[in-house]
């Protein structure tokens, strides 16, 4: 039996938001110091990257709903990538209530616009972001996407060196390629941060036990970002943010989320894929049910306060 179905119901409490972790990189850069607004915008107009034919933004007023697909890209030289992670946010600013799916990346489903079934991660490998949105959008039968930000996992050993290392609590012994991490507080520089969030085999957790790792990295950057030691490295952090992310959401989108929408930071449920781990044709697959799928839906859909 495969980790990821012994841990499929485990409450996975203590983790940090990867959505929250984003925008709070973005929001924070923001408004740092007065002095550095030019820069910062000139860095979002870099990193926006609409979608093609897109047709779902909403009016981010606090009263409309909204969904982020977040994805982060194992992409090396020479390599289109795959999405490592795939989550989905809703945002409601009327309950104040903010809801992350994370997607297991050997899901098996069908690739909308590829005509093909595979695991959910080839999605973004084979049609980008607007494909990984259509094949999510039909594996939640029917949930909308409205925005997505993407980052480039390989580039965050740049965002790592930027903010001059982090620290992260690791809960267990683990390697990776003869790399070891020991449990207990560790310091991180940028390539032993990205060997750490790239551990899978030797965690008996799988992909969720690399989720945890990702996200908890990712918030310890924003921790990072928040002090005032940020101002010393503002260039630095800049340019690994340029070079590493793109999203839909523009400077204003972001300013209006974080006055209208920040509070449901404080009310977020964490939701998991129930599945079944098994070979076919040779490649092993997380396999959901289509009572699972509908169930998933339901609960999106409401904090969407769509059907």
């Amino acid at each position: 039996m495969r980790a990821e179905k012994r841990t499929k119901k485990k409450k996975r409490t203590g983790l940090r938001i990867f959505l929250w972790s984003i925008l709070g990189i973005f929001l924070i850069l923001g408004g740092i110091v007065g002095y550095a607004v030019f820069q910062t915008k000139s860095t979002m107009d870099k990193i926006y990257e609409p979608v093609k034919d897109a047709a779902n933004p909403v009016k981010l007023d606090g009263q409309n709903p909204f969904s982020v697909l977040i994805l982060g890209i194992d992409q090396r030289d020479g390599d289109v990538g795959r999405s490592d992670t795939t989550m989905v946010a809703t945002v409601n600013g009327t309950t104040n209530k903010a809801q992350i799916l994370s997607i297991p990346r050997d899901t098996k489903t069908e690739i909308i616009g590829h005509d093909s079934t595979n695991k959910i991660n080839a999605a973004y490998a084979y049609g980008g972001v607007k494909m990984a949105e259509d094949t999510v959008t039909n594996f939640l039968n029917g949930i909308p996407i409205n925005y997505y930000i993407k980052i480039n996992m390989e580039g965050l050993k740049d965002l790592v060196d930027a903010v001059g290392g982090v620290e992260v609590y690791n809960d267990m012994d683990i390697s990776l390629k003869g790399k070891e991490f020991k449990k207990g507080n560790i310091t991180l520089n940028g390539t032993d941060a990205l060997a750490y969030v790239r551990i899978r085999k030797t965690d008996p957790r799988g992909d969720f036990g690399r989720q945890m790792r990702q996200q908890e990295v990712i918030q310890a950057v924003v921790n990072k970002v928040a002090t005032t030691q940020t101002l010393w490295n503002f260039d630095e952090i800049l340019s690994a943010v340029g070079k590493n992310m793109q999203t839909d959401l523009t400077m204003t989108d972001i300013t209006r989320i974080a006055k209208n929408y920040i509070s449901a930071r404080n009310n977020v449920e964490n939701m998991t894929v129930a599945g079944d781990g098994g070979i076919s044709d040779g490649i092993w697959y997380y396999n959901v049910s289509d009572a699972e799928r509908q169930k998933l839906h339901d609960s999106l859909a409401k904090n969407l306060e769509i059907k």
